[in-house]
């Protein structure tokens, strides 16, 4: 499936690097473009995130009220949906979506000559049989990305070759090299612009949600617990959850940028280029979407 989609985005991005020239410019296009035929799906998301922050303290009150009767707590938070005419499952698609993407461009970026140039399998064992020959490291994860690289030598060595006179692939983004890949230039102080940047927009862009979130509680009406004299026992306990939920969600907004940094530095540049314009473009339409979506 996830080759299926790869194929896909790699026909788009080529078509792309072939108008503009550059891989770089060409990512940016393609990010754009993805953003635009994702952006429904996004509007979706953000009216079921409005939502859900709005049912949330109705949810708190249904699971201390029953917090003893899980079955009797399943049956209310099911008829809370259905009056709110809201699934609980609203937001997978939206998650599913976004893996697929995730796992597809991955792939598209580290083959470029099988999902972009359309390069037959045989055709890369050959130019990476060619390069070890002559004593040019090649990595086992990214030997299409080492190909690319060595482009110039290979057309030097394969002067009948056509398909490799075909391939059009400049990944010089503005001075640095997109094939590049952190892990294997520690010393290159360069590679480290696109991911450093990178994890700040992912900071930015959780910053802006936790504030989104936290608006929307300020706004929502208090709903009482119950009216007797226990009101204050289970104030006390409500609290210790919120406090719960809010340290756990304190903790997965260190543990995305660690795992993003992870990512960047094994995987080509590309594809942080690839995660840094889609934050940006999520950040903006994130503040679009806030203001034109009414609760």
């Amino acid at each position: 499936m996830f080759q299926f989609f790869a194929n896909i985005f790699g026909t788009l991005l080529n078509i792309i690097n072939n108008v503009v020239g550059n891989y770089g410019i060409a990512i940016i296009i393609f990010t754009i473009v993805i953003k635009l035929i994702m952006l429904p799906l996004s509007i979706k998301q953000q009216k079921t995130m409005k939502k859900s922050a709005k049912i949330q303290k109705k949810i708190k009150v249904l699971q201390f009220k029953y917090k003893n009767d899980q079955e009797k707590l399943n049956r209310e938070m099911m008829d809370l949906y259905k009056q709110e005419n809201m699934s609980p499952f609203s937001g997978c698609l939206s998650a599913i979506a976004q893996f697929i993407l995730l796992i597809s461009i991955f792939y598209m970026v580290r083959f470029p000559l099988t999902y972009m140039e359309k390069i037959d399998k045989s055709d890369i064992e050959n130019y990476v049989q060619q390069m070890k020959d002559e004593q040019i490291e090649v990595s086992q994860s990214y030997q299409e990305i080492d190909i690319i690289r060595e482009i110039d030598f290979l057309k030097e060595k394969l002067p009948e070759d056509e398909k490799l006179k075909e391939i059009n692939i400049n990944m010089n983004f503005f001075g640095l090299d997109l094939s590049k890949i952190p892990q294997q230039n520690l010393g290159d102080w360069t590679v480290y612009i696109i991911p450093v940047l990178y994890i700040i927009s992912t900071f930015i862009s959780m910053r802006i949600t936790t504030s989104m979130q936290t608006k929307k509680d300020d706004k929502d009406e208090v709903i009482d617990i119950t009216e007797n004299a226990e009101n204050k026992d289970k104030s006390n306990e409500r609290n210790e959850m919120e406090d719960a939920m809010a340290q756990s969600n304190k903790m997965m907004s260190w543990m995305m940028p660690i795992m993003s940094v992870s990512i960047s530095i094994v995987a080509p540049l590309g594809l942080a280029l690839y995660w840094l314009v889609n934050n940006i473009l999520m950040i903006c339409e994130r503040l679009v979407l806030n203001k034109v979506i009414k609760d």
